[in-house]
């Protein structure tokens, strides 16, 4: 049998897609550990340099935000990706679920990330940080 005709049979695009899928859930999870260890060594240097931390606390925070919604967008990927071939009703339910908790997750991680840079941006500016009404 060719390449290319086990390409096109069903076995062949499924074991096509999961290696795409592991792929590309492991680049979402590279991505998650890049930005914790990243925002780790940098909360950790401006401790030992005795600097103010409140300040520098937030703009941590929003750079780790950032890198866990693109993590969490990769692993959604590969999610969507997984249920292309052939899926059957309990996949899609699944795929559903975990779409929303994701896309909760990233709703609300975008929220707060516009709001630190919105604190950030009134503390460069000289004024006090609002506080959001609830």
């Amino acid at each position: 049998m060719t390449l290319a005709v086990y390409l096109l049979s069903e076995s062949g695009v499924q074991e096509l897609i999961g290696w795409l899928v592991r792929v590309i859930e492991a680049a979402g999870t590279l991505i998650i550990f890049t930005g914790a260890l990243w925002a780790f060594a940098r909360f950790a240097s401006t401790g030992l340099r005795r600097r103010s931390l409140i300040g520098e606390f937030n703009k941590i925070r929003l750079s780790l935000g950032r890198f866990l919604v693109l993590g969490l967008e990769f692993q959604l990927a590969g999610d969507v990706l997984r249920t292309a071939v052939a899926p059957g009703f309990t996949e899609i339910g699944q795929l559903a679920a975990i779409a929303a908790i994701r896309t909760l997750l990233n709703f609300f991680l975008t929220r707060e990330i516009a709001e630190e840079r919105a604190e950030i941006e009134q503390v460069r500016k000289g004024s006090e940080p609002r506080l959001a009404a609830p």
